[in-house]
């Protein structure tokens, strides 16, 4: 058996096969869920405004509730997916908790300064905070879009929103916030770009601690 050599001994596995595959997976889904989803909203505007024609899919009404549906059983069977793998290997509570509004505020600071210090595979207390709040606008997002699809037969979950104009425009706003997570999350990834490979390749080199880095 070849012994590895030093530098293969100091890359370290920090984001493992099932998070990789249900990152992309998700990636692509969701960009699918919103193109679709505001094609859907320039037939029917909530608000003052609509969304340009080249940021939609579908190219029409019906053409873009079937991209929006097929999306959505594609996102929903790998957030099922990703949700059993957090729990079975605690991923969860291993990454996103604890939660703390003092560690935060300081880690904010930290970045504002451009001071956060990094560890590929390690999320910090903003981060943290923000994963959760997102899963919670999935959570969110799902149930207002079950109420909009089926009002009648689902009659007590729009009773829940108040109603079918009050769900649509729930869904509206967390999708907006999910939307506003990924493009904070695509600027820190043009701020520290060390960040894209591992996503990939799942590996980053150790430090001389035995840390994981860029």
């Amino acid at each position: 058996m070849r012994k590895p050599t030093p530098a293969a001994a100091r890359r370290a596995i920090v984001h493992p096969l099932a998070v990789r595959a249900t990152h992309w997976i998700n990636a692509f889904a969701m960009t699918c869920m919103v193109m679709s989803g505001w094609a859907i909203y320039n037939a029917s505007p909530l608000f003052g405004f609509r969304f340009p024609a080249w940021a939609t899919v579908g190219g029409w009404l019906g053409g873009s509730i079937a991209w929006h549906f097929a999306a959505m059983w594609l996102l929903c069977a790998n957030a099922l997916l990703y949700l059993g793998y957090g729990l079975a290997t605690r991923h969860f509570r291993r990454h996103f908790l604890p939660l703390s509004a003092r560690a935060a505020l300081r880690d904010a600071g930290l970045a504002l300064r451009l001071r956060l210090p990094h560890r590929p595979g390690a999320y910090n207390a903003v981060q943290r905070l923000m994963y959760v709040a997102v899963l919670l606008l999935g959570v969110l997002v799902v149930a207002s879009g079950l109420a909009i699809w089926k009002p009648v037969q689902l009659w007590w979950l729009a009773g829940l929103f108040g109603g079918f104009d009050t769900a649509r425009r729930v869904h509206f706003l967390a999708m907006a916030g999910i939307v506003g997570f990924v493009a904070v999350h695509l600027a820190l990834v043009v701020a520290v770009p060390s960040t894209l490979l591992p996503m990939f390749t799942g590996r980053a080199r150790r430090g001389h601690h035995g840390e994981a880095e860029a």
